[in-house]
């Protein structure tokens, strides 16, 4: 039986919960116990898009990059579920492989398929565009390993409009494989890396979104307030600066109108909120406990109505 919540992701036979979860905690603020509980939370309640990347969780003391990798390739082993999870991670950024030359980009993903203990990548991203190599270089190397079954799709995170429709014409005029989504920096504080030309640019295309930040470091999850006591958490200096922002306190307002209406949590708001915008497919949102899960989970059933998503677009504007 095919789960009805299920989107396609642009052109692409991958089919996922309108909900990714962020495996960027995996290995740094979450250790692999908690991870796994984590991840069967995820895929108990019906998930099946994890997003990690080679360079999680570098930037942590101790870490030297791809331990989400590790701990997700660790996971599935031992689940015995890799046919039912769609798999998303990203290269160019880890501190040994930094950057897009077609040798980085091969021997990049011959290390995750290697740490996540699989024989495929089911979406690649190019994780930051690298200016300094042309479109052709990277896509070809793609191309090939997409030709060789090592990845079923390629996506671009952090990239501009200029340069996904360079790549998209260079795709299409030199038969390469073809971004099938963008993951841009996305959620009601942060709307203007977004909206506007990268967003016209994959609609155009038929690119599926996948935002991250899709809570803004855990802001939208309202856990954040003006006069509030501190939060612990590693991401609290990352979230408090949205209180500082006028529009801040304003979207936790508005957010707490239609929670209260609904019966929600305020991440679900959130989160529903961003999954309804223009080719949006499915946010990014991470858990470091399980407790945190069933909250990103409602937002692949909480459909608001065109009065809250209004009313939510008002207040961040």
């Amino acid at each position: 039986m095919t789960d009805k919540r299920m989107v396609t992701l642009g052109g692409s036979d991958l089919a996922v919960l309108p909900l990714s979860l962020g495996g960027n905690v995996f290995g740094w603020t979450a250790d692999e116990q908690q991870s796994f509980a984590v991840l069967d939370a995820y895929a108990a309640g019906g998930g099946n898009f994890v997003d990690t990347a080679d360079v999680y969780s570098a930037w942590a003391p101790g870490n030297s990059g791809g331990e989400s990798e590790t701990v997700i390739g660790r996971w599935m082993r031992s689940r015995g579920n890799r046919d039912a999870v769609v798999v998303a991670t990203k290269v160019g950024a880890h501190p040994e492989r930094k950057g897009l030359r077609a040798a980085n980009v091969r021997a990049a993903a011959e290390d995750s398929l290697r740490r996540l203990q699989t024989d495929r990548i089911d979406l690649l991203y190019t994780h930051f565009d690298d200016p300094e190599t042309p479109v052709e270089e990277f896509l070809g190397a793609l191309d090939e390993l997409v030709r060789a079954g090592k990845v079923r799709h390629i996506a671009a995170s952090n990239i501009s409009p200029e340069r996904l429709e360079e790549a998209l014409a260079a795709s299409e005029r030199e038969g390469l494989a073809r971004y099938v989504a963008v993951q841009p920096h996305y959620n009601l504080v942060s709307r203007g890396t977004y909206e506007g030309p990268l967003a016209e640019t994959a609609a155009r295309h038929g690119l599926s979104a996948v935002p991250y930040f899709a809570l803004a470091s855990g802001f939208l999850t309202g856990k954040y307030r003006p006069g509030g006591a501190a939060v612990e958490s590693a991401r609290a200096a990352g979230a408090g600066k949205y209180l500082e922002d006028p529009r801040g306190p304003r979207i936790l307002e508005a957010l707490d109108a239609v929670a209260a209406a609904r019966g929600a949590e305020v991440a679900t708001v959130a989160l529903a909120w961003l999954a309804a915008q223009p080719t949006v497919a499915a946010p990014i949102a991470s858990a470091r406990t399980v407790e945190q899960v069933p909250a990103l989970l409602a937002a692949a059933e909480l459909e608001l109505t065109a009065d809250e998503l209004a009313a939510l677009t008002a207040a961040s504007a």
